[in-house]
């Protein structure tokens, strides 16, 4: 309480001693009882000098206090005095630099100005500075800085005099006071430097001194010292030291477990890894150790049996993993299976759909919709139809993949059931050429690979090495191919000769019979069929007669029969491709998906657009009907190497020429 009256006191004497106005005042004091505070003060009118022609000064000490300020004759100065504004309110502290109070005042808001006060110690007292001057400058604060630079001090300053005022900020370790009026002072925490800088501009004063010796203005600003800069860095240090420990921490607690270390070789430990082998639990780990150890060269002739036992019951698991292995691959070609089948069904699913939509746009459901609905239900269509042909070529795209996975065998027993099944030396002799046709694109497959490799291998460096030695390898296993399918390639022309040989030797005895018949038919024309022979002939007649009359009726027979294909034959003319109007639409379907692929299609690509529309088509029928047009879709073989492939196109605007 006297702190308060004593902080008072000096405002209203230091404001009425600036404007020569001579005050004196009495305060009466409460209590100590009275925990309230400061309940009543008097004032002696009576030794008032002058007149109080200004208020304000009256204004600013009562309002410091928390009180209304009132005039001399008790009437109030401010009619919207608000008591939450004074430094009294909630008991807070009457001066931010008083002892026990705290050196930062109170939170304020960010429109009000911070209110510096009066300062009283013991031997000197600090004014504050003009609040409407600028804030005084300070340098860039030093990285861990502990340590404050104080200027402007009086000559007559001591360094108990700034002990005095400046331990209110906090706990000090070493002064350094200079001769000409300024000092070092280093604090024990770094917070404290902001408090000591709130004294920044506050002039001092020596008791009640008014020589120029005992008054100065203050000036406080951040210091760089040796000693903050290395306990900042030893402090950075540690925590540098407290982060990586931390890291580390967590890295290793992130990290997977190593590996547990293998046992060493012993009789003991290698009869428990042979028990370990035959586990197929255990097989992985035990496996391990067998190879650790192998590697270590722990075999010798004494353990050399043990080793074979164990080696030879790890050779006894390759059956098991071949079994799990199928039935995984079991697993995944089911799963494929019910993928497929579940897609399928939901394409039939999207073209119901589809098929909903098409029913709704036709004129006798779509006239009774209205304009947004229309709007809605094409969009919807256009969207339906989108999906379907998605998830149509997806099926297409799985059926492909499964098509092409058919290996080389499937290929060649396909052919040969093909050549079973085909009758007659033509469809052979068709099968060979196909065959040859296939062989020579391959042939010149295999001759363009071992030229890329003979450039490859001149541009190389003509040092010999790893790689050049795995080329001139493949190049000798490409040329054994090469003489392979060449060989093959002299056989099937072999072959192909003794064809033609006898299919010319056929033709050859055909035409012979022919003449032979017309001959018959010419005597037997000629022969009178009223003459007839004398009973009374021998034998020998008899039979004789006998066998021309049975050879003349089987060559008559024979002749009749070829007189009668011979008369058909003009009659029925050249026979046509297209046998029925099923097989007419099949080719004007196909000509109409070949014509929007330019590039030409494969059969089962054909087969599988056309078994859209009836799943009765087969690939046999379809690629038979192409065939004997051969003005309306040719085929052609593209591709290289492995990626041979048989394609028809359709060629019925250049056929049309040639036809």
């Amino acid at each position: 309480m006297e702190n308060l009256v004593r902080i008072w006191d000096g405002v209203i004497t230091d404001r009425f001693r600036r404007e020569g106005n001579c005050l004196s005042l009495q305060c009466a004091h409460t209590s100590a009882a009275d925990t309230e505070g400061l309940r009543n003060i008097t004032m002696d009118s009576n030794s008032l000098t002058m007149p109080m022609s200004d208020p304000n000064a009256w204004a600013t000490a009562m309002n410091n206090l928390g009180m209304a300020p009132m005039s001399m004759t008790g009437q109030p100065i401010m009619s919207d005095f608000d008591p939450g504004l004074g430094m009294m309110t909630g008991i807070a502290p009457m001066n931010p630099m008083m002892p026990g109070l705290g050196i930062v005042p109170p939170p304020v808001s960010q429109d009000m100005p911070i209110v510096k006060e009066i300062i009283h110690c013991k031997s000197c007292t600090l004014f504050p500075p003009n609040p409407n001057l600028p804030p005084p400058a300070t340098r860039e604060r030093p990285p861990g800085c502990k340590t404050v630079f104080v200027g402007g001090l009086p000559e007559n300053a001591t360094e108990q005099l700034i002990v005095e005022v400046f331990e209110q900020c906090g706990s000090i370790i070493a002064i350094r006071k200079s001769k000409k009026n300024f000092c070092h002072i280093r604090f024990a925490e770094e917070h404290t430097v902001d408090k000591a800088l709130f004294l920044s501009g506050y002039r001092i004063r020596l008791g009640s001194s008014t020589d120029k010796k005992d008054t100065g203005r203050l000036h406080v600003d951040f210091a760089q010292a040796r000693d903050d800069l290395y306990e900042w860095e030893c402090r950075q240090r540690m925590l540098a030291r407290e982060e990586r420990h931390r890291r580390r921490i967590e890295e290793d607690r992130l990290r997977p477990p190593s590996p547990p270390p293998i046992v060493h070789f012993s009789e003991h430990e290698c009869s428990q890894l042979g028990e370990k082998l035959k586990d197929d639990s255990k097989f992985a780990e035990a496996v391990r150790v067998l190879l650790t150890w192998v590697e270590r060269g722990e075999v010798n002739r004494r353990n050399a049996n043990n080793f074979y036992s164990m080696i030879q019951s790890s050779n006894s698991h390759i059956r098991r993993l071949m079994n799990e292995k199928a039935a995984h691959e079991k697993e995944m070609e089911e799963a494929k299976e019910k993928f497929k089948n579940a897609l399928a069904g939901i394409l039939v699913q999207f073209e119901q759909i589809v098929s909903v939509f098409h029913a709704a746009s036709k004129q006798k459901a779509w006239d009774h919709f209205s304009k947004a609905q229309r709007k809605n239900l094409d969009m919807w269509r256009k969207q339906a139809e989108e999906i379907r042909n998605i998830h149509n070529e997806e099926l297409m795209g799985i059926r492909r993949e499964e098509e092409m996975e058919m290996s080389d065998d499937d290929m060649e027993d396909a052919l040969e059931s093909k050549d079973s099944d085909d009758s007659g030396p033509l469809a052979q002799v068709e099968a060979l050429k196909e065959e040859n046709d296939s062989l020579r694109c391959q042939l010149d497959a295999y001759r363009n690979e071992v030229e890329l490799l003979k450039q490859e291998q001149g541009k190389a460096q003509p040092q010999r090495s790893e790689e050049d030695a795995t080329r001139q390898q493949q190049l000798s296993f490409l040329q054994q191919a090469l003489q392979g399918m060449q060989k093959q390639l002299l056989k099937l022309r072999e072959d192909l000769k003794q064809r033609e040989t006898e299919l010319e030797k056929n033709s050859e005895e055909k035409q012979q019979l022919e003449s032979q018949i017309q001959s018959l038919k010419d005597r037997i024309q000629a022969f009178p069929t009223s003459h007839a022979l004398p009973l009374e002939t021998s034998e020998r007649e008899d039979r004789g007669g006998d066998e021309s009359t049975n050879h003349a009726s089987e060559s008559a027979a024979a002749v009749v029969s070829c007189s009668q294909e011979k008369e058909s034959l003009p009659e029925k003319g050249p026979p046509s491709p297209v046998k029925s109007e099923r097989e007419a639409l099949l080719v004007g379907i196909i000509s109409t998906f070949l014509h929007v692929h330019p590039f030409g299609a494969s059969i089962e690509y054909i087969c599988s657009y056309l078994q859209r529309l009836d799943t009765k088509i087969s690939t046999s029928e379809v690629e038979t009907l192409l065939g004997r047009l051969p003005c309306t879709f040719k085929q052609e073989l593209t591709g290289v190497g492995a990626s041979l492939e048989k394609r028809w196109k359709f060629c019925g605007f250049e056929g049309i020429k040639t036809a």
